[in-house]
């Protein structure tokens, strides 16, 4: 069984403009409990802003006077829905990234983060387990009358 992007990801992604400030959107994380937003230019995606480009939570001289183009990520990889699980998570392991855009002709649907990755191992992928091997006897012909039973 295939795990396919779209089975993980999450939709109703926050997106920022470039030219808002780095403040504002450090605040949209707080409040939204979410460690990274999708920077957008119209229906383009130009980057991402994280929590660690940010500056975390005692970032506020790194985000003082800039604007979020300053301090995100602009060189964005992005996948399709029809990926697979396996193919991203190589791809965020490969680049040490926390999150990657789902885009479906030219539109943004998702985003995969560490934390979907993490939630899906933690839940197992839904496969049905192997059955149980069954233990094989064969009777021992040269015990008659006992009935010996033994195992291969």
């Amino acid at each position: 069984m295939v795990m396919r992007v779209l089975e993980v990801m999450t939709e109703g992604v926050k997106t920022v403009p470039p030219t808002m400030s780095a403040g504002q959107a450090w605040e949209i994380m707080r409040q939204l409990g979410i460690r990274h937003l999708v920077v957008t230019r119209g229906r383009d995606v130009i980057g991402v802003l994280s929590e660690r480009d940010a500056g975390g939570r005692s970032g506020a001289v790194i985000r003082a006077g800039r604007t979020v183009a300053d301090l995100m990520t602009g060189q964005v990889a992005s996948v399709t829905p029809t990926d697979t699980v396996r193919s991203v998570s190589n791809l965020m392991r490969g680049r040490s990234i926390g999150c990657v855009p789902v885009v479906d002709r030219g539109r943004l649907v998702g985003l995969v983060t560490l934390s979907d990755l993490l939630e899906l191992l933690g839940r197992g992928v839904d496969r049905p387990a192997k059955p149980a091997r069954r233990l094989a006897t064969h009777r021992v012909a040269h015990r008659k009358g006992r009935g010996a039973r033994a195992a291969w």
